[in-house]
């Protein structure tokens, strides 16, 4: 959206809504990224998207191997419009892989939920956060795939008291992600989104806030 075009659409916004817009970026991070790994139960993905915009969380990947994941409405409560939502769901196997692997070449650390005992666990207390870091869920049932602990950098656990050794996926993300973005918002580093982000953002989020958009757009332009 070039800027003559996004002027005419936040002219049609109300200054709080526009304020609103630059409060929520103003808090929003891509130093820590969510991935859930064929997470088919809609509620519990529909939760981890809602915790990902209250928390101030703006990407998140779905990773589709298996299981098609589905947003849940009443669950999500429109939180889906505000977080970046990335599907990787190419036919047949692989899109761990492609996954991850993007993920580290755009210079994230990958960080795997995990109740497997083999692996050298950190807790989240101690996860570096010096580099961004992309933190992975699977499903209660079968947790992340052999390819997901394979590619991660670091394995992190919750400590669990009571008899059952495994928690809701979306009450998992909700804790790792509380303490992992208070640990980042008390530190130096530069969390917050760079200006071009923010920008970009809020054109998107204007342009999904107007009523019949297309229509005044391509009357706008018309006029030009």
């Amino acid at each position: 959206m070039d800027d003559a075009l996004f002027e005419h659409l936040c002219g049609i916004l109300t200054e709080r809504r526009l304020a609103r817009f630059d409060e929520v970026l103003a808090e929003r991070t891509r130093h820590v990224a969510v991935v859930l790994e064929d997470i088919y139960h809609a509620p519990n993905a529909s939760a981890v998207v809602r915790t990902c915009d209250c928390l101030g969380v703006q990407d998140l990947h779905v990773i589709e191997n298996l299981k098609r994941n589905r947003v849940n409405a009443a669950v999500v409560r429109g939180s889906s419009a505000w977080v970046t939502l990335r599907r990787h769901s190419q036919p047949g196997s692989g899109n761990t892989e492609r996954c991850l692997a993007e993920l580290k070449e755009n210079g994230y650390a990958i960080a795997a939920t995990t109740l497997r005992e083999d692996k050298p666990l950190t807790l989240l207390e101690d996860l570096p956060l010096d580099r961004k870091l992309a933190v992975c869920f699977g499903t209660e049932q079968l947790g992340l795939s052999d390819s997901a602990h394979a590619i991660a950098d670091y394995y992190v656990t919750l400590p669990l008291r009571g008899f059952t050794q495994s928690l809701n996926v979306s009450v998992c993300a909700a804790l790792c992600l509380w303490t992992l973005l208070n640990r980042l918002r008390a530190s130096d580093l530069p969390w917050r989104l760079a200006d071009a982000e923010r920008r970009e953002l809020k054109a998107e989020w204007v342009w999904k806030s107007v009523k019949n958009v297309k229509l005044i757009a391509a009357r706008f332009e018309a006029r030009r």
